[in-house]
């Protein structure tokens, strides 16, 4: 940051709207202790900034700062209030905010922003589209990230400890909670940091052996899962409602307390279920049920996702641009935050290219348009994120250069236009519905076989299991997963391969899969009679 700022030994202090803007050119995250005059900055938060400054060793990449709520006009709206306020700014855009001194949440969300820009600079990964988060504060705002303004979905954590992984008992715990009526929001498997086992099970801290439990749970992988009560049918209400207001907050009092009791009555079926079926040893549940701060250590974004409409539209290079300026393009998608599903070149039929063109087909330059279309190869794209209709569509521009010039200039259909075509060299779905016929007709699903062999379970003996895996582009997909057929090649060359991870030897090799789709359709047949007549679609 500039000299002119009064630096602190380790926060930097912003005490007005100049400096404000200032800091906000800092590349990489700044951690900002929004405090009031009267009060002064968060002094219980210093020893653990320091300690992340020290731990993490990031002078370029990570800052801290102290704002004046009062003399900055951007945080007007923090003003007079009581509460410590910790905002989090990537690159200069408020990305994330924390009430209160909660020191393990604030840690854990440094550490997770700072290792993904570790990732982002080494090139391991594409820079997350976060959403702005708005800089305001009133009395019906929920307490920061730590708030879930949804009472319909209470929260629960469960932890498989690292026993359960060893033994192969995820599969069987998590079929366990699914059939006592739980749904399984978000799942992750992670070793788990000595300060996130000891905030979990604080409750056990005072125990002779707990530094040795501690020990044992970052021991090896755990899987942490978030669970929610499945959402039972409400019954018809009556046709007389609530005619006075109290009527109608004592109603929703009541709902909510019900709520609760339910979850916890679940809850304790849940243990009580794992007793009995001998694997309570294997997990543990979070008893407060209306704690949400944990959530957001194991999940910082689970709010955030929660909320997002995640969408799959078909998007196309015409030839022209494919040939000539593919790599620009795909960069710039994945800078945009969409993720790339699937893709592959095609040369289009006359019909397809009709049918894509269909918009243009009363202009004089639609015979010649079909002919580019068909000349050579496009590449066809299933393209995910949030509202990606509609990002998509502002990011391409309208269809042809000439209205793009005059409405849209800083499109994508300027930036990549051919002077021998008038239109968008970039092709995106019109609806959602047409998307999925889209999607259908370039990708169409292909089915495969898949086997894991006996010698995959932990008893080494017993029935294998058959499967038919449906993708497009399936078998070749689940020979590339399965990896080489000898293990010790397959560790060598493709170490997150199946064969890699459980396979033992060329005989013991955990998995089998078709070599081609005639295969795929042969054993098909024969071990699941009457499967493609259901089935109708090409593969």
């Amino acid at each position: 940051m500039a000299g002119k700022k009064r630096e602190l030994q380790l926060q930097a202090v912003i005490d007005n709207q100049s400096l404000w803007d200032e800091m906000l050119q800092n590349k990489g995250l700044t951690v900002i202790d929004v405090y009031q005059a009267w009060c002064g900055p968060c002094k219980a938060m210093q020893t653990l900034f320091r300690k992340l400054k020290n731990e993490l060793n990031e002078d370029e990449m990570l800052h801290f700062a102290v704002a004046e709520a009062d003399s900055i006009v951007t945080l007007q709206s923090f003003r007079d209030k009581c509460e410590p306020l910790f905002l989090f700014s990537v690159n200069g855009k408020i990305i994330a905010k924390i009430k209160g001194a909660n020191a393990p949440l604030v840690n854990q969300k440094v550490i997770t922003l700072i290792n993904e820009e570790r990732k982002i600079a080494a090139g391991e990964m594409v820079r997350p589209q976060y959403h702005e988060v708005a800089l305001v504060d009133s009395d019906s705002e929920d307490a920061g990230e730590t708030g879930y303004e949804n009472v319909d979905e209470l929260y629960s954590i469960v932890i498989i400890n690292p026993d359960a992984v060893n033994a192969r008992k995820v599969l069987e715990i998590k079929d366990k909670i699914i059939n006592t009526q739980f749904v399984i929001e978000a799942e992750d498997k992670r070793l788990l940091t000595a300060e996130q086992v000891r905030y979990f099970y604080s409750q056990k801290a005072d125990e002779p052996d707990f530094e040795d439990f501690v020990s044992f749970m970052t021991s090896g992988l755990s899987y942490i899962l978030v669970i929610s009560q499945k959402k039972e049918k409400e019954p018809p209400q009556d046709e007389s409602e609530a005619n006075s207001e109290t009527e109608a907050r004592e109603t929703w009092d009541d709902q909510q307390e019900g709520q609760v009791r339910g979850m916890k009555h679940k809850q304790d079926s849940l243990q009580e279920y794992m007793r009995r079926q001998h694997l309570s040893q294997f997990c543990d549940v979070e008893e407060n049920i209306t704690n949400t701060t944990l959530i957001d250590i194991f999940f910082p974004d689970f709010k955030i996702m929660k909320g997002i409409k995640l969408e799959k539209i078909l998007a196309l290079l015409r030839p022209d641009l494919f040939h000539e300026k593919k790599e620009d393009v795909l960069n710039i998608i994945q800078d945009e935050g969409f993720k790339i599903m699937m893709q592959r070149q095609i040369v289009l039929s006359e019909e397809e290219a009709q049918t894509l063109c269909k918009e243009y087909e009363n202009k004089d330059y639609f015979e010649n348009l079909i002919k580019n279309m068909t000349s050579g190869p496009s590449l066809a794209l299933v393209l995910l994120r949030d509202n990606c209709l509609m990002h998509w569509k502002q990011l391409i521009g309208p269809s042809t250069v000439e209205e793009a010039r005059e409405h849209l200039p800083e499109s994508l259909c300027i930036r990549f236009a051919m002077e021998s075509s008038p239109i968008n060299q970039l092709y995106g779905s019109d609806s959602l519905e047409a998307a999925e016929r889209e999607i259908q007709h370039f990708f169409p699903p292909q089915h495969t076989v898949a086997l894991i062999k006996p010698h995959v379970s932990p008893e080494q003996r017993g029935p294998s299991l058959v499967m038919i895996l449906t993708k497009w582009n399936a078998v070749l997909d689940w020979r590339r997963l399965m990896g080489p057929t000898d293990p010790e090649e397959a560790r060598l060359l493709s170490p997150n391969s199946v064969r890699a991870q459980y396979g033992r030897n060329i005989l013991r090799n955990a998995v089998h899969g078709a070599s081609n789709t005639l295969e795929a359709m042969e054993t098909i047949n024969k071990m699941f009679e009457g499967f493609l007549a259901e089935n109708p679609e090409e593969n």
